[in-house]
């Protein structure tokens, strides 16, 4: 009788955003990783308006934005987007298994 090797759970990966934005007070990390939530991934300001956050997310495709001051913001350093239902686009970032 053979035994079954139970499946391991795939690695999570680190994923640091980043976003300039000099004349912002508040900026968030939002996506369906969060479920658009403005309050879970504060980011931190950097210094010179660069803001960070680092994230730890499974193997998978995730949609996102950028929260400042109360408005949306695309990524413009990532041209990876898909349409979403408010007519705007939402960034996507892929976290491979390797």
């Amino acid at each position: 009788m053979s035994k079954i090797k139970p499946k391991a759970k795939p690695q999570r990966r680190r994923v640091v955003f980043s976003f300039r934005a000099p004349e912002a007070d508040i900026v968030a990390l939002v996506g369906s990783f969060n479920d658009w939530d403005p309050h879970r991934h504060p980011m931190d300001n950097k210094g010179h308006g660069l803001w960070k956050k680092s994230v730890t997310l499974p193997p998978g495709e995730y949609e996102y934005k950028f929260w400042i001051d109360g408005q949306w913001r695309e990524d413009p350093r990532n041209h990876r987007t898909l349409p979403n239902a408010f007519g705007t686009t939402n960034n996507i970032v892929t976290v491979s298994t390797e």
